[in-house]
């Protein structure tokens, strides 16, 4: 186990651990570190965490400081810059007539390098838009292509529940989302009704999948034919979330509902024999 702590370098940005060395590091301070990309800030979102080793890819970088005023300052003008690189950009895109949209600009804290990031159908041969944007900006250019999730991540928005986007809030990684998590709970599967506002499946399919998953495997399935001691009867509704199941007896000419505690004690059985 290794002692590190977590940096985010965006709110709702992934977490890095790096080494606090010989540095007291408190929750929420700031503090500079080495990454790939160069020099940058970041704020501390978990301190005194052990870890095993083979949750981290060693030798870990350590922290060279915690953030002064001064670098502070130096934040709030990287970001006056970038917008200024921002329109700059868009401009020699029209130029050019790149078929791209630029979504974000943003500058490694020690302004060795500007990152355009931007969104495109296809491919896009943007060599001619590096040369100018390197000779205007005297320093290292990146153009880096996002997809349409990562897109609405950097922008924000609100999404069809009213709350703003969950990916732009506190998401640190997208997971899989699948149209059979919507089948599983029971959701209209209307694009319009399941996609947020990257177009894509909503992230918020993923938070109950796990309960749905769940109550699937402990309750029967829709149209199963089950004895009970009214007697043969088959399930025509399920509650998933109050685990409620509901049974119609053609004997009887009605629906029963029953709780699962219940289904388990009657001994409800399925026509094959089986709970």
């Amino acid at each position: 186990m290794i002692e590190v702590i977590g940096v985010r370098f965006k709110k709702a940005g992934k977490i890095y651990y790096f080494d606090p060395a010989d540095h007291q590091i408190e929750l929420d301070s700031y503090v500079i570190v080495e990454t790939v990309r160069g020099i940058e800030f970041g704020k501390v979102v978990l301190t005194n965490k052990k870890v095993d080793e083979e949750d981290v890819v060693l030798p870990l970088k350590k922290v060279i400081r915690t953030a002064t005023e001064h670098d502070k300052i130096t934040v709030v003008e990287n970001k006056e810059y970038a917008e200024k690189a921002f329109e700059t950009c868009t401009e020699k895109i029209i130029e050019h007539n790149l078929d791209m949209n630029l979504v974000d600009v943003e500058y490694t804290f020690d302004r060795n390098k500007i990152i355009f990031h931007f969104t495109a159908d296809g491919r896009v041969d943007f060599r001619n838009l590096v040369k100018d944007l390197a000779a205007l900006f005297k320093t290292r250019i990146e153009l880096r292509q996002i997809g349409v999730r990562d897109e609405a991540k950097m922008l924000g928005g609100i999404g069809p529940c009213g709350r703003m986007l969950c990916c732009s809030t506190f998401l640190g990684d997208f997971e899989p989302v699948s149209i059979k998590m919507a089948k599983d709970q029971n959701l209209s599967l209307n694009p319009a009704k399941i996609s947020g506002l990257c177009g894509r499946l909503m992230c918020c399919l993923k938070y109950e999948n796990d309960e749905y998953e769940e109550a699937k495997r402990e309750l029967p399935d829709l149209g199963q034919n089950v004895k009970t001691p009214y007697g043969k009867g088959q399930v025509v509704g399920l509650n998933i979330l109050d685990r409620l199941i509901q049974i119609e007896i053609p004997e009887k000419e009605r629906v029963i509902e029953y709780t699962l505690d219940e289904l388990i004690e009657e001994g409800i059985v399925t026509a094959q024999g089986q709970k």
